[in-house]
């Protein structure tokens, strides 16, 4: 079984109390617009890091990670990237890819807007961590923390912050 810290759209934010999460974690993924590398620089120090580049991205964030990342957790197959939209309505960048070979976990960010959506047509699960970030009209930074076990995605939890104001 592993851990998974789920964030997306810090735009350059890392603090104590996203940390803290970071510690409880086996992995944590980062689903884009990272703003800064101090902040994947930070989560590397403490815990194994997957992560992709977003639409705020500069040229260092995109030489060390990649627009989509997809890989194998355990026995679910994975895929992020930063702008992927939502089912029913996936991004043109995604579109014809995912119905052709979706994966069982889709996470992208982009929206700062916390969905977890099942997509039976596809059957697969869509995640969007929302904005771990202070930056965007979102008014509570969120994130997602959950287990893989096998084939099995678990022990989804929301953590929310309180009022970035």
């Amino acid at each position: 079984m592993i851990k998974i810290l789920l964030l997306s759209d810090t735009h350059s934010y890392i603090d104590d109390d996203i940390l803290k999460y970071v510690k409880e974690a086996d992995e944590v993924w980062h689903a884009g617009d990272i703003g800064d590398i101090v902040v994947t620089d930070a989560i590397k120090k403490i815990k194994p890091l997957k992560a992709v580049f977003g639409n705020i991205d500069n040229a260092s964030i995109r030489s060390e990670f990649p627009e989509h990342n997809r890989f194998m957790c355990e026995n679910v197959d994975v895929w992020i990237t930063h702008i992927g939209g939502y089912p029913k309505a996936y991004d043109v960048r995604v579109r014809e890819t995912i119905k052709k070979n979706p994966p069982k976990l889709f996470i992208c960010g982009h929206s700062h807007i916390l969905k977890v959506i099942p997509d039976k047509s596809l059957n697969l699960l869509h995640m969007n961590p929302g904005a771990a970030g202070k930056h965007g009209f979102h008014k509570v930074r969120t994130m997602l923390r959950f287990t893989i076990d096998g084939s099995k995605i678990d022990n989804l939890e929301v953590i929310e912050f309180s009022k970035r104001y």
